[in-house]
């Protein structure tokens, strides 16, 4: 027993282990007992009150430039590129 340790701090000390170690083996056992099996995954199935969403996304747009409307933007990209 060191020196400079009270004996109230080393029971504290004692009493803790005791507590982890008797926390370790309940845990141990509840997880033992109830088989630390995954559930299995079922389909979820929809919900009636929402619509069905749909597989696909919207179709890509884009738009064609004039060529005044390129130089803008080559422009706007510089003076953004420069800071």
């Amino acid at each position: 027993m060191p020196a400079h340790v009270p004996t109230l701090q080393l029971i504290g000390v004692a009493v803790l282990a005791v507590a982890a170690a008797a926390w370790a083996v309940v845990l141990w056992r509840l997880l033992r007992r109830t088989g630390l099996r995954a559930p299995a995954r079922r389909r979820a199935a929809p919900l009636p009150a929402l619509p069905r969403q749909r597989r696909i996304g919207p179709p890509q747009e884009s738009v064609e430039l004039t060529p005044a409307e390129q130089d803008a933007f080559a422009g706007l990209v510089r003076q953004l590129a420069n800071g």
